[in-house]
């Protein structure tokens, strides 16, 4: 079965291979494969195509000088501008205030130029930190989403970091792209690999020592973590003390396969560093009960039953600000706990045709990825055997229950972060993000509070906010650069931009990322979003492939 594994994600892909046009390239892909296949041994991941090696972006630049921006700095400050930023190699050495809005700049005052110094003005645009998408996963056989697809539409919405909570490609492969994104020779967010528990082990775990010898055995391969799903409390207590005793970070999402024994708070108490979705906070706040009130013919595998029931679960929990509501979120303030919602991955429970309606997928969703999407009894998220107008009304009740909580989390100092969990249930990489930001506003979030929540807490939770998560001088040059304000409207920042009416009553789009700089690295966001389109076209083509509704084909 392994030797199949291997040779089987090779027959999936290589049609992808065999296409190119230029064979230099297929040559070098093949190799690249067969030496990712033959170097990583974790075949039963059916891994995604790699990523081929940076042609995009200018720089790390000696000394570069961004001028004229105004900077939102991720750290909750309001914006500032206009702004000169001095970058050297790959770090912000200075930040200068130079003018006042609506009057010239003197150049007096500003930063001086060398001969060799690159300039890039950018008066009156918009600078923000790197985004940090807690929740990336990046494709699998079954999205049939190469690397490369992937990491440019994340870059394209100035997405500088990535969490991948599972390593689902295998930990050796998402290592392998971490190490070549560190030295950036592929053109990808930074990644951090939080491995799937139990991920690689050759038995069941099953007890404490089983578990604590598997986290010392996942640290030592070089993991930035664990992604946890559910075990027996004995595996779960254990595993997750020695995870935080190493030093290292952890995610899970509380499946309801455990959560009956296994909640939020017995995860917070244990060292967990963040929860992922919102499965395990209700049953935390349950009052009159101890389980979720399933249906009686409840099946997990069944898809619907699992989604439709969650979706009436909030209601089931505390009432919002009740003793017991305050009693559960107090304790897990008092542990410094990380919310990271990901509210966007369900958001087409309570509305199913605007997420498989939305406007990129006709340009930038692969067909393979389409094909996941549509309903199935098999394809993780694609559940839609009957939804109907009582589901979707059920998770709207839903959504406003768990966001009171999730902004009250907030208002109270608890850390939110932002995370899309893309490839699921309509959700396309990078534009998911967006999405993301836009229903923590929703949420109750000011739109300042939602940019930190998506750079600074976020780099607070994965323990790196001593280089990343807002623009201070000392930190990596991470930014986000555009000509709208993103705290005006948040659309702005979809690869699509927004919609506005120009001088000739007609309506334009405005907006999207411009410029994405990572590491002091300067990328045209523009340039990626329309590779990224480009692989679509080519997929498309080959397979003779359009974007049609479930059931229809007009």
């Amino acid at each position: 079965m392994l030797f199949i594994g291997r040779f089987g994600f090779f027959y999936w892909h290589k049609k992808d291979y065999f296409s190119m046009s230029n064979h230099k390239t297929m040559k070098k892909s093949i190799l690249l494969l067969l030496f990712t296949i033959f170097l990583f041994p974790e075949s039963n991941f059916a891994q995604v195509m790699p990523s081929p090696d940076r042609k995009e972006g200018d720089g790390p630049y000696d000394r570069l000088i961004i001028r004229g921006v105004n900077l939102i700095n991720g750290t909750g400050s309001p914006t500032i501008g206009p702004v000169d930023i001095v970058v050297e190699k790959n770090r912000i050495v200075e930040i200068s205030v130079v003018g006042y809005p609506g009057l010239p700049i003197k150049e007096g005052g500003r930063p001086k130029a060398g001969t060799n110094d690159k300039v890039m003005d950018l008066e009156g645009h918009y600078l923000l930190p790197g985004l940090i998408d807690m929740h990336g996963h990046i494709g699998g056989a079954g999205q049939g989403t190469p690397a490369e697809y992937v990491f440019k539409l994340w870059m394209a919405h100035g997405i500088t970091t990535v969490r991948d909570p599972s390593a689902g490609n295998g930990l050796n492969w998402v290592l392998d792209h971490k190490k070549k994104s560190a030295a950036n020779t592929i053109t990808a967010p930074r990644l951090l690999a939080y491995t799937s528990f139990g991920q690689g082990a050759t038995k069941p775990i099953t007890n404490a020592t089983e578990a604590k010898a598997w986290v010392n055995e996942n640290a030592k391969k070089g993991a930035d973590g664990i992604k946890f799903f559910g075990a027996k409390p004995e595996v779960m207590q254990a595993a997750m003390e020695e995870n935080k005793r190493i030093g290292l970070r952890s995610a899970m999402h509380h499946a309801q396969m455990d959560v009956a024994r296994w909640n939020v708070l017995h995860s917070a108490r244990a060292g967990l560093t963040t929860m992922e979705h919102w499965y395990g906070l209700p049953e935390a706040l349950f009052e009159d009960r101890t389980i979720q009130d399933y249906r009686l013919d409840y099946n997990y595998q069944n898809e619907q039953h699992r989604f439709a029931e969650a979706g009436k679960l909030w209601k089931q929990a505390a009432a919002p600000y009740s003793d017991h509501w305050n009693k559960v979120m107090q304790e897990l303030l008092d542990l410094d706990f990380t919310i990271d919602p990901t509210f966007n991955i369900y958001e087409a429970n309570r509305d199913l045709m605007r997420a498989r309606r939305a406007e990129w997928h006709e340009e930038y969703t692969l067909p393979s990825l389409w094909r996941f999407y549509k309903p199935s009894r098999e394809s993780h998220g694609s559940y839609w055997f009957d939804w109907t107008t009582e589901e979707e009304i059920q998770w709207k009740e839903n959504y406003r229950l768990w966001m009171t909580f999730v902004n009250e989390y907030k208002n109270r100092g608890g850390r939110v972060t932002a995370g899309s969990d893309s490839g699921f249930i309509y959700q396309l990489y990078g534009f998911a993000f967006i999405r993301e930001l836009e229903l923590l506003r929703e949420a109750g979030f000011h739109p300042l509070e939602v940019i930190r929540a998506a750079t600074l807490h976020a780099s607070e939770a994965l323990g790196m906010d001593n280089e990343i998560g807002s623009v201070e001088v000392g930190k990596l040059a991470d930014f986000v650069i555009l000509e709208e304000n993103p705290l005006q409207n948040i659309k702005v920042l979809y690869g699509t931009g927004a919609i506005r009416i120009g001088p000739d009553n007609e309506p334009i789009r405005v907006g999207g990322v411009k410029y994405t700089v990572k590491d002091g690295i300067v990328y045209d966001a523009k340039q990626m979003l329309e590779d990224a389109r480009k692989i679509v076209q080519e997929h498309k083509a080959r397979e003779n492939s359009r974007i049609t509704q479930p059931g229809l084909d007009w």
